[in-house]
């Protein structure tokens, strides 16, 4: 399995450094470099992209300024030299967050999430049609999980956590990557940090949602689609 990569950086010596550590790393196939993000919007919009290094500091237009800037862009691996810009990184559900000078050990731990995110990706597009159970990489291991176990879906940092009646599975995926997945017949994003199963919501009440004990709260912004959504056809009145 190769992944198509490219580095947008200002920095030509930074370049230099990561294209010679992706040429060392045998599924990871550069398809481009760009010193402004600005440049390389059209490759990543047409698909082009599975993988891409982000500086974050950059004339114009930062890193993040611009990855918020995308819809549905691939895994994003940002590089910066400043590591106070790490939780908002984290934050936009990066892969993960590399603070230069890059050693070549830190970067390929961090391809190696990217590796896992398509393996995992993969195996569950051949099971898409079941409906019933997708895998996904926790604890140095492939572990099936039903759709109908899960109870909700929580973002920490640079993974998630699934939780089900009997445990919570860590897996480093991204939020995104998770709610596009799941049925959207069966599961609602509620707020930027929680994904919930419509069928297991024991009660509402202002902006949380109850799930057993855990309370969960509905973005204030997304609050009026939640409810529709969740009450369509299903709220009993007098």
């Amino acid at each position: 399995m190769n992944i198509n990569c490219i580095i947008i950086d200002d920095e030509p010596l930074a370049r230099k450094g990561l294209k010679e550590y992706i040429a060392d790393v045998d599924f990871l196939n550069l398809v481009g470099e760009f010193d402004n993000p600005l440049k390389a919007a059209g490759m990543i919009c047409r698909g082009e992209v599975q993988l891409f290094f982000l500086d974050i500091q950059m004339p114009k237009i930062t890193g993040l300024e611009f990855f918020k800037t995308l819809q549905n862009p691939p895994p994003v691996i940002f590089t910066t030299a400043y590591p106070q810009y790490a939780l908002e990184g984290f934050e936009v559900n990066a892969l993960d967050y590399l603070v230069k000078p890059v050693s070549f050990d830190r970067f390929f731990k961090a391809v190696l999430k990217a590796k896992e995110y398509y393996e995992v990706r993969n195996t569950n597009s051949k099971e898409a049609d079941a409906t019933e159970y997708f895998f996904i990489k926790a604890d140095n291991k492939l572990v099936k999980i039903l759709f109908d176990e899960v109870l909700y879906v929580e973002a920490l940092q640079n993974y998630v956590t699934i939780h089900t009646p009997a445990k919570k599975y860590m897996t480093y995926l991204t939020f995104k990557s998770v709610e596009d997945y799941l049925p959207a017949d069966k599961f609602l994003k509620v707020h930027k940090s929680y994904i919930v199963a419509a069928s297991k919501i024991d009660t509402i009440e202002g902006n949380d949602i109850l799930i057993g004990q855990q309370h969960i709260p509905i973005s204030r912004n997304q609050k009026d689609e939640v409810m529709d959504k969740l009450l369509k056809g299903k709220f009993l009145k007098r």
